[in-house]
């Protein structure tokens, strides 16, 4: 095949041909992507130092000198351009070390064209610059490091949605294992288990590694960082409030619940105007002695600094909830203290939890060994889920903890049902009797109006 006698013939820094260096699994990376037959989207992960930029860069040396149709176009996508630029610098070392490639391809700072027409060009990891493009082959770089925000999502959206316009377009993800709890783990989870992916996941460490090296690393870098780089495994951060599997295991039901007699409820809120987010969770407990907290129903109020979150209608959930569920209110008084009082007034209990070190630890650690040990009933939603994994668990003095997010995260789902969970599993165990309903006079429920309109739907 002559794009592949191409590529084996590229010269590499240290003067020896791609093709008599390359294992076999870049061999087989070559090959899919140069395939036109092959499925269209690969993802191929490798440990550090595992060739990826040198090889997609020599990989697109071949598309774009003889096998893409001409006028074809290559967009290279990073975390930022710079990063992409390596691909780049790939390239140019390339072509200088290659006689054979002289003429056929430009080499610019973020462009390379070749005698074709084809042009391969590098982008940052930015939405706004991926709309409306249509490459014949997209490159996501190191795609499991990129932001963990909305930008980078949007981007990977309008890439993947942009591989329809062309017709046999490829998309290639080159990457190093991340966390779990990041968005890309779902996408190689699907993957796996698609016939329209191929999925190449090479072990570490490489080959070609110093044993000495890897022992040092193992001693300088925490466990976590040193299996994603060098086992390309995914391995979550040691500050992590849980791991995804333990959250997996927790997922018990679909949720909503439905309030029922014989169990004790608690609504645990926090309540954010502006930047964060205003949440409630309604929770019960079971068993007598191992409890387990059961989040029965969350709802979820966002806020902007032009559109704060409407205060009354918090208050009117609130006071129905917790008559729907017999449930007192645990709350951050903290912007609160003016609903407390009218929800009070209105017949509702109102319990005002005080943060300070000592109760925003016990909180941190009652979510952190409910999730661990189980004993923490969960509904399958996504977003809460991905919250919860990605709170991270902060030790501000010995043996003192504190839930922390990172800036473009949010932890508010995660503190309103640590409200709930801790003041469920500090009650003294109560009898069912209690909650039995006292038959009285029918009479019409003034609640009824909430129903109808659409409160429990949410």
């Amino acid at each position: 095949m002559e794009s592949l006698d191409l590529l084996a013939a590229l010269v590499l820094e240290d003067g020896r041909r791609w093709g008599d260096a390359a294992e076999s699994w870049q061999w087989t990376t070559a090959r899919h992507v140069l395939d036109p037959g092959s499925p269209p989207n690969l993802w191929d992960s490798r440990p550090r130092g595992g060739s990826k930029t040198t090889d997609i860069g020599a990989v697109c040396i071949v598309l774009l000198a003889s096998a893409l149709p001409p006028g074809s176009g290559i967009d290279a996508f990073a975390a930022d351009r710079d990063q992409a630029r390596l691909i780049i610098d790939a390239i140019r070392g390339f072509v200088a070390r290659t006689p054979s490639l002289a003429g056929v391809l430009d080499v610019d700072a973020y462009k390379v064209r070749s005698n074709t027409g084809c042009v391969l060009e590098v982008l940052a990891a930015d939405a706004a610059s991926a709309w409306g493009r249509k490459p014949t082959v997209a490159i996501a770089d190191e795609v499991c490091q990129w932001p963990n925000a909305t930008n980078a999502r949007a981007l990977w959206q309008a890439v993947v949605s942009s591989l329809g316009k062309v017709k046999r377009a490829k998309l290639v993800c080159l990457t190093t294992s991340g966390d779990p709890a990041h968005w890309t783990h779902r996408i190689f989870e699907q993957a796996k288990r698609s016939r329209r992916w191929r999925v190449q996941e090479v072990p570490g460490p490489l080959p070609w590694a110093d044993p000495d090296f890897l022992a040092e690393q193992r001693g300088l870098l925490p466990d976590s960082v040193y299996r994603r780089l060098h086992l390309n495994e995914w391995a979550a951060p040691e500050d992590r409030l849980t791991s995804l599997d333990d959250l997996r295991a927790c997922v018990d039901h679909e949720g909503p619940l439905e309030p029922v007699e014989g169990h004790h409820y608690v609504i645990g809120v926090d309540l954010g105007l502006k930047h964060d987010r205003s949440v409630a969770a309604v929770c019960h407990a079971e068993g007598d002695g191992e409890r387990k907290v059961v989040l029965d129903r969350m709802e979820v109020w966002a806020g902007t600094p032009r559109r704060p979150v409407d205060l009354p209608e918090v208050r009117d959930w609130l006071e129905f909830s917790a008559k729907r569920y017999r449930a007192p209110l645990v709350v951050d008084p903290y912007q609160a203290i003016g609903m407390i009082q009218e929800l009070r007034r209105r017949g509702v209990v109102a319990e005002e939890f005080n943060f300070n070190q000592s109760s925003i630890g016990r909180l941190a650690v009652t979510l952190h060994t409910s999730v661990r040990d189980h004993r923490l009933g969960l509904p399958d939603d996504a977003e809460l889920l991905d919250e919860l994994a990605n709170v991270r668990l902060r030790e501000t003095s010995p043996n003192v903890y504190r839930m922390d997010h990172d800036p473009d995260r949010h932890d508010d789902r995660a503190i309103a049902l640590a409200l709930a969970a801790e003041k469920l599993l500090t009650l003294v165990p109560i009898r069912r009797a209690r909650m039995t309903h006292v038959s009285r006079p029918h009479r019409p429920d003034p609640l009824v109006n909430y129903v109808a309109a659409g409160w429990l739907s949410r």
